[in-house]
């Protein structure tokens, strides 16, 4: 079922873009939201045509500025909060285990849970006017939807304490000096910027891309042994494919004199 707060798009080449849609709100994520978001996600991970997906927000203000406290005040309990914790958790926690590249393009602000979707991402643009910040502790609450795991493995322990003690806003600068985006490009050139980086990751043999995440995600998970041996079993196949076979005669035909 469609919902007007999510927006999905599919191209030619496999490229899946999903919107959040609620600019009024700086795209803000009510309840609604985050159950066809999470549906959203467990749907795409059915599917074989898919290239690459990007997460982008509607508007030029923000990409996600979290979970819509206005409606959300209204669960004030314990019990509440793990309800819409692990429906989030669990939805970023499937988007990251996605066989193939996620791209976060993202605009504007990206705070408190929407800092945890981008960080969610695989790869992430942003706009050169982003905001992005873990903002969770000026209201009294940590990240719960996995956030502080993957800022953790991105900028290690004393730096993810910092930046989670200071809910500091971050800018573009501080983004790229903290090695916690790919890249930034001018204002609301981030989506643009990130369907022509799909369009050159749609253009690589499918195996080969939903390979190099397979090994990468090994190693973030597995024993260094473990992530090797998947690592090796990635790669025969790939050398007996056509792909690799073409690309192997066209490089000899070169070399011929």
């Amino acid at each position: 079922m469609s919902d007007p707060t999510l927006l999905q798009q599919t191209h030619a080449n496999g490229v899946h873009v999903l919107t959040f849609n609620r600019p009024q709100a700086r795209n803000a994520l009510d309840l609604q939201t985050m159950r066809h978001f999470a549906a959203t996600i467990t749907a795409l991970s059915a599917r074989s045509d898919l290239t690459v997906v990007i997460l982008t927000g509607a508007g030029e203000a923000a990409f996600c500025s979290g979970g819509d406290l206005v409606e959300l005040s209204r669960y004030p309990t314990e019990a509440d909060a793990q309800a819409f914790i692990r429906l989030m958790g669990d939805a970023l926690f499937q988007l990251e285990r996605l066989p193939i590249p996620v791209i976060g393009a993202i605009n504007g602000y990206a705070l408190g849970g929407g800092s945890e979707i981008a960080m969610a991402c695989d790869l992430r643009i942003v706009d050169a006017n982003v905001r992005m910040g873990y903002v969770q502790i000026k209201n009294a609450v940590t990240p719960g939807w996995g956030g502080g795991q993957r800022l953790l493995r991105e900028v290690g322990y004393a730096r993810a304490m910092e930046i989670l003690l200071r809910g500091q806003i971050m800018t573009a600068d501080d983004l790229i000096r903290l090695h916690l985006v790919n890249r930034v490009v001018e204002a609301g050139q981030s989506l643009p910027a990130a369907l022509t980086w799909a369009d050159e990751i749609a253009a690589q043999p499918p195996r080969v891309v939903r390979a190099i995440k397979t090994l990468l995600q090994a190693g973030l998970r597995e024993s260094y042994p473990d992530a090797l041996a998947i690592e090796r079993t990635l790669f025969p196949p790939l050398w007996a494919d056509e792909p690799h076979l073409r690309a192997v005669e066209s490089f000899l035909k070169r070399q011929s004199p």
